[in-house]
């Protein structure tokens, strides 16, 4: 393991290349054709089957062990968010409104370092480990893409026995690895509700009827919802994300809309929130002579560790990096990912890397998916050394 470390360090400027690169032009959804070009280009001169998307510009790779066996699946996402860039990198992103905010970049970068790491150890594998490079995770549904297009066909990927995906988070000590049995990430689904009143006069209210305040009251009714009538031990997270409504200040509008995310943990949960977000919001409006039109749509299920993969998974870490740099978390996260489609076919775990600077404190640090996050990339080593690992203790040869 700490040859697979040495390794991994020394190959950290190649991944830092990578990454930014990658940052710098970053790409929105399933079509990525310039991260997907430096994909290829990165893995130019190994010995691996490519094979690329169809509706999407995903790469998946294959690596031949020299011996026969299983396959592993190992992951990366590629696609940055819509959001203007504000930190003040050399490589801060080029493309106005678009940014790498949640660590795609870095994600894509590591997974090329294990491919180069793995191919030097073919040798070492009985099977063959599977690179998906995948689009269209940030709500674009890339990985149920990717399954229909034959991800996991047989005749192509062989027997795969196990998935495993990496994501990093600034808010974790860099270089530690998080993760937990079961259900580690939430689900999501998304809701816009569109308050219908009269329009009129803003001198003259009592003769329209206005959606602004009663908007206002959904939004706050929603925070109530949450503490009142749902389980703190089967806890949800509801955020409404935008508000828009009017026009001019003078103008009392017809409608204004409430947008956000809710997520859960558990299935019932999910299925309580769905009805009670609408009963909420048609409620509140009939009692003041409005309407509302309450619109969900469906995001990702959760992401569910398989128990056993996943202490094999923390298993190899601690072995890889020491106890004292492993953590099991005690209850999921609130985020939401799509592996959670690949877990659901196939034994597998998801894990979190810290990338938190060092000497910065949790507070000081700027979270995924915001304009001014940033990473210690010296914590990708350790990324490129796990990935690797996991595939090498799961296809190490026998004697």
């Amino acid at each position: 393991m700490s040859t697979l470390i040495a390794d991994a360090e020394a190959l950290l400027p190649v991944v830092l290349d990578i990454r930014r690169t990658l940052h710098r032009r970053p790409e929105l959804g399933l079509q990525l054709p310039e991260t997907q070009a430096t994909v290829l280009g990165a893995l130019d001169g190994l010995n691996l089957e490519i094979r690329l998307g169809q509706s999407l510009s995903s790469v998946v790779a294959t690596l031949y062990g020299d011996h026969p066996g299983p396959t592993v699946l190992l992951r990366a996402d590629m696609d940055a968010l819509p959001l203007p860039e504000l930190t003040d990198l050399d490589f801060r992103s080029e493309i106005a409104g678009v940014m790498h905010a949640c660590g795609h970049d870095a994600h894509t970068a590591m997974l090329v370092g294990a491919a180069r790491l793995l191919h030097a150890r073919r040798d070492q594998i009985a099977g063959r480990v599977l690179f998906m490079f995948q689009p269209g995770e940030e709500g674009h549904d890339g990985a149920r893409r990717m399954l229909a297009e034959g991800l996991l066909d047989s005749d192509l990927a062989g027997d795969v026995t196990l998935a495993f995906g990496i994501h990093q988070v600034p808010m974790v000590p860099s270089g530690e690895i998080h993760s937990r049995g079961g259900v580690i990430l939430a689900s999501v689904d998304g809701f816009r509700i569109t308050v219908r009143g009269k329009a009129g006069h803003a001198a003259t209210p009592h003769s329209a009827l206005d959606p602004i305040p009663v908007a206002c009251e959904v939004v706050q009714a929603m925070q109530t919802l949450v503490t009142r009538q749902f389980d703190v031990f089967d806890p949800v997270v509801v955020t409404v994300a935008q508000v828009s409504a009017g026009f001019s200040r003078g103008v009392i509008p017809e409608t204004a809309e409430i947008q956000g995310t809710f997520r859960a943990i558990t299935e019932t949960a999910r299925d309580q929130l769905r009805q009670k977000l609408t009963m909420l919001a048609t409620g509140i409006c009939s009692a003041h002579g409005l309407t509302a039109d309450v619109e969900l749509f469906v995001g990702y299920d959760r992401t569910v560790n398989d128990v056993d993969a996943a202490e094999s998974v923390l298993h190899t870490a601690r072995q890889l990096i020491g106890d004292d740099r492993v953590v099991v978390l005690d209850h999921p996260i609130h985020a939401s990912e799509d592996f959670g489609y690949v877990l659901n076919e196939v034994p597998g775990a998801f894990v979190v890397l810290g990338t938190r600077p060092p000497g910065v404190g949790p507070e000081n640090v700027s979270p995924v998916h915001s304009p001014t996050m940033v990473l210690d990339e010296s914590a990708l080593a350790t990324g490129v050394a796990m990935y690797s690992a996991v595939a090498l203790d799961h296809l190490a040869t026998r004697p």
